[in-house]
């Protein structure tokens, strides 16, 4: 029988590393235990059946959010173990890590949030009785009783008041190159994006190109190219600490070098050496702006679907067909374009990517090219370089552009890309989430209502507290991702989990930032009202939660490790 405790007693800092150790062996063993009992459900002849994992998607989705949490909590004690190590664990990482483990392993213990309806328990995942005793160890039992409580919360916050226009709340465990990179980020998007990011959403503009070119003097379209291809050779973890700043001012311009980075990864992986020699300089220098142009209507993921043709005809493939969905397609001068070069053959096989150059289109007349023609798509949010639906007609692309020149590897070409294109995502939601916690934190402080500033409320304090539990846990698994990637490791895993959390979490601290605004944050006055809209895209892009779920509970599944 476990021991109780009083949920007021506070955890000496000298326990708190090993007693989260403890804890993340029981979540470890849980982990192993609920991959059983799913594989059990999913599972025919000794084989996992696909039939199977579709009719019991919501436990299979489940596992994939039980392996997220823990290994959210394993990189957190990495982190704090690394800070310690460095004389750097103060009262504030303290209590993020205390409070992360507290919250997370209640949640494992009780009941996942998939979203705001969806909570899959122990036993949707074949966990028993049985199981869950041998969860609760006592150093489970402790963090759960006193890991995330009122009291911790209220420390925590006002720590965080303290903190306020600071640049930071708490370390964050980066070199002192990347901290270099970080404020020199942040000091561009403070003086070139924070003040007018708001007018750009609100007057639904594209991003002024002054603020383009100096994101290309600042080096950010080149960032992970190669050296030798004009760029400045940095990893994956470099990427993430540039985009988490951007988009933090605004996710329009934290995502302009998404198109970039995946353009590039297409042709450093997939093209032949011309094409790299040819195109990738012009890339990382700005001079080329690329855009992404594989989604079509009523197909969105299954790609294996895609329908629009490329018919060679002498030095010359001629497209035709329909894109939707593509981000910044009116001023790209190239795309990156998935079509069908063998109608015979069906499926992922018989899809080539292509180079495709354009001219680069204006508001007024978005695609000045022949064989192409297309509107923009109105959104909510993510306006800074507009979504638009595109029509071929015949439109031309020389047939040395076809990617590696050869026909047929355009999926498998696309797929070499997604793991970083998901760290990178997972990296502006942090940033999202990062400037709707300071919203509503600022908001907290400066609202007085009943004769002092709102923070003091446990609900409010508790709210922010909690954000910046989130956002410590979603950027150090996003960094670990970046770090498996940049070691040359396959990290699909890790780059689904990073994905998955840190959309919801951008997601849960914009709402949360708007209650603590109260009706102000329902007036497009205010920032946060843009920042809302933004944050529900996160988790609809680059592979929608319930296909982020999909993926990792499949490779947990396959795997006997």
């Amino acid at each position: 029988m476990q021991a109780a405790y009083a949920r007021d007693q506070v955890i000496a800092v000298e326990e708190l590393l090993p007693l989260c150790g403890a804890a993340l062996g029981a979540a470890d063993d849980l982990l192993a235990r609920a991959r059983q009992g799913v594989r059990a459900m999913v599972s025919k002849d000794g084989a996992i059946d696909a039939g199977l994992i579709e009719q019991q998607q919501f436990a299979v989705h489940g596992l994939a959010w039980l392996a997220t949490y823990n290994e959210a909590l394993r990189q957190s004690l990495a982190w704090a173990k690394q800070l310690a190590g460095d004389g750097k664990f103060g009262g504030l990482e303290r209590l993020l890590l205390q409070l992360g483990f507290g919250g997370y392993l209640t949640e494992m213990a009780n009941g996942i949030a998939m979203s705001q309806i969806e909570v899959v328990r122990p036993l949707d995942l074949g966990l028993d009785d049985e199981d869950m005793a041998a969860f609760r160890t006592d150093a489970v039992e402790r963090l759960i009783a006193q890991g995330n409580t009122q009291a911790g919360r209220d420390q925590l916050a006002l720590l965080l008041v303290e903190a306020a226009g600071g640049a930071e709340f708490g370390e964050l465990g980066l070199d002192e190159t990347l901290s270099m990179v970080r404020q020199q980020f942040r000091r561009f998007t403070e003086a070139n994006v924070t003040p007018d990011a708001h007018g750009w959403h609100m007057r639904d503009e594209l991003i002024p190109m002054d603020v383009v070119d100096g994101m290309s003097e600042m080096g950010v379209f080149g960032l992970t190219i190669p050296e030798q291809y004009g760029g400045h050779g940095m990893g994956k973890t470099a990427m993430c600490v540039v985009s988490e700043e951007l988009s933090r001012g605004y996710i329009g311009v934290g995502s302009l070098g998404t198109r970039s980075e995946i353009a590039a990864e297409l042709i450093l992986h997939g093209g032949t050496e011309d094409q790299r020699q040819h195109w990738l300089p012009k890339i990382a220098s700005g001079e080329i702006l690329p855009t992404a142009v594989f989604t079509e209507p009523n197909v969105g993921s299954d790609l294996g679907s895609v329908g629009t043709r490329a018919i060679l005809c002498g030095d010359v493939y001629k497209i035709q067909g329909n894109k939707t969905w593509i981000t910044h397609a009116a001023r790209a001068d190239m795309m990156t374009l998935l079509a069908r070069s063998n109608p015979e053959q069906r499926g992922y096989r018989g899809l080539s990517m292509f180079l495709a150059e354009k001219p680069r289109g204006t508001v007024e007349e978005p695609f000045p090219a022949q064989g192409m023609s297309g509107g923009e798509i109105e959104v909510l949010g993510y306006r800074g370089m507009k979504e638009y639906e595109i029509a071929f007609d015949g439109f031309e692309v020389g047939a040395d552009n076809l990617l590696g020149g050869e026909e047929g590897n355009g999926f498998k070409q696309l797929m070499a890309t997604f793991e970083s294109a998901r760290i990178q995502t997972a990296a502006r939601a942090v940033g999202v989430a990062q400037n709707a916690f300071e919203l509503g934190l600022n908001y907290g402080i400066e609202r007085q209502q009943f004769g002092g500033a709102i923070v003091r409320f446990p609900r409010v304090a508790g709210k922010l507290a909690w954000m910046a539990v989130e956002i410590m846990l979603s950027r150090q698994l996003t960094y670990y991702a970046a770090r498996q990637k940049d070691r040359g490791r396959r990290c699909d895993l890790e780059a689904g989990m990073a994905k998955l959390l840190a959309a919801r979490v951008a997601w849960s601290s914009a709402d949360n930032a708007v209650q603590i605004h109260g009706g102000n944050g329902f007036s497009l006055e205010f920032p946060i009202s843009r920042v809302l809209c933004d944050a529900r895209i996160l988790n609809i892009f680059e592979g929608a939660g319930e296909i982020q779920a999909q993926v990792i509970a499949r490779r947990l599944l396959e795997s006997h490790n």
